[in-house]
């Protein structure tokens, strides 16, 4: 019903002893905002309510690897120091375990499990820079003694880098990480073939560009060329195919992986992802099912603060390199170090200090994307730490050949 203005009356406010007709103007509208509040409050407890539930939901998907923990505190007077900044080392571990749910399409559980894919990332101290530096899995390292899992020990041993994740798991790869480098690793996190999947789909696919066609069965993909967006699936096998992108060796693939990575920051930092609670969800949903952390990264209130420390980093910020190695002198299917170059790369960052990437050259795709890096450094000692402490570093900023995550991977 509307009045003769045709405009609708106001609504009487609920009924009351103290708002009861001929009670004073006053006493109505201190009775109606009354109810007006309970409204609101009902409606703040309820959206509360829902946002506990999913953080609970959502805090509860994390796996938290204990026994890493406990046994790194067996060998901490071994490791590096902790830094005396405010710099962080993240350990990102791609697991090709077989086993769990999704897994097993990509090959016969055997029980083992290597890491498929290795990435220190440091970021530095004033947060204005995140360098991620792949650890070749083929790479000639010194494996420290470690644990087994039904209890027994391996022995120290010279042998290929992804050995280590099978030996002893995540606790032996961190501990030879840090025996290559001199670098301490602050936090891990490890991810399988099922979790990928479901993040890069969780964010509706990342765009790439092929400049060939792809059509590989062992890697479940068969993509034509150009610029197109890979869901989940075509995703795992694009960063995992070997012999039928580009040359066929794991530099190649290590390449790729940062092309991707990168395409897959830019996407996250310029479609607004972390901003809109809506496509948020499903991305934390995915990423946290996805992913087992130390107990330093195992709450959302801890990831949520990685995440927002990486969303103020400009995407030209965001590094991504490989280390500087070359065939390894005794079996060219094996890589080793290049020197001075890596030992320099270790010690800018142990240090926090500024290193700089440059897009690849054909000389250095020539040489499968090596890269000796500039300036001074010293090299590593039999036992492969680090041994360049009194040699002072070069006034420029070292330079090695990679990209960064504005570059996307159609560049």
């Amino acid at each position: 019903m509307t009045d003769r203005a045709g405009t609708p009356p106001e609504p009487d406010p609920p009924a009351a002893s103290d708002a009861a007709p001929g009670a004073p103007e006053g006493a109505r509208k201190r009775h109606w905002l009354r109810w007006t509040a309970l409204g609101v409050s009902v409606v703040v407890l309820i959206a509360a309510g829902v946002g506990w539930w999913f953080y609970r939901k959502l805090d509860g998907n994390i796996t938290t690897d204990t026994t890493a923990a406990d046994e790194l505190r067996r060998y901490e007077k071994e490791r590096p120091t902790a830094g005396t900044t405010a710099a962080r080392n993240l350990l990102l571990i791609g697991s090709d375990t077989r086993t769990g749910e999704g897994n097993s399409e990509y090959g016969r559980d055997k029980g083992t499990q290597r890491s498929d894919t290795t990435i220190l990332l440091h970021l530095s101290a004033e947060k204005s820079s995140a360098t991620a530096v792949s650890l070749p899995r083929d790479l000639m390292v010194t494996i420290p003694s470690c644990r087994k899992p039904d209890g027994t020990r391996t022995r120290e041993q010279f042998a290929q880098f992804n050995w280590a994740f099978e030996f002893g798991g995540t606790a032996c790869t961190i501990r030879t990480v840090e025996k290559l480098t001199g670098i301490r690793v602050d936090n891990h996190m490890v991810i399988d073939f099922r979790g990928f999947k479901k993040m890069v789909d969780a964010l509706d696919g990342v765009e790439i560009c092929l400049k060939e066609p792809v059509d590989d069965p062992d890697a479940k993909l068969k993509l034509p060329a150009g610029r197109q967006t890979l869901n989940g699936e075509q995703a795992l096998g694009f960063v995992r195919a070997r012999k039928s992108i580009g040359n066929g060796s794991d530099t190649d693939r290590m390449d790729r992986q940062q092309q991707f990575l990168g395409a897959l920051v830019n996407k996250v930092q310029s479609d607004g992802v972390l901003l809109n609670p809506t496509r948020l969800y499903p991305v934390l949903d995915a990423a946290t099912k996805a992913i087992t952390t130390d107990p330093g990264l195992d709450s959302l209130r801890d990831l949520y603060d990685l995440a927002r420390t990486m969303r103020s980093i400009p995407t030209e910020k965001v590094q991504f390199l490989t280390v500087p190695r070359r065939p390894y002198s005794y079996d060219a299917n094996r890589d080793e170090l290049v020197q001075p170059a890596a030992s320099q790369l270790f010690r800018q960052l142990r240090e926090d200090k500024p290193v700089a990437v440059t897009p690849h050259t054909e000389e250095s795709d020539k040489a499968g994307g090596r890269d000796t890096g500039t300036g001074a450094g010293t090299g590593t000692g039999a036992d492969g730490k680090p041994d360049d402490a009194d040699t002072p570093l070069p006034s420029a900023t070292p330079t090695f050949t990679g990209r960064n995550a504005a570059d996307g991977a159609c560049s």
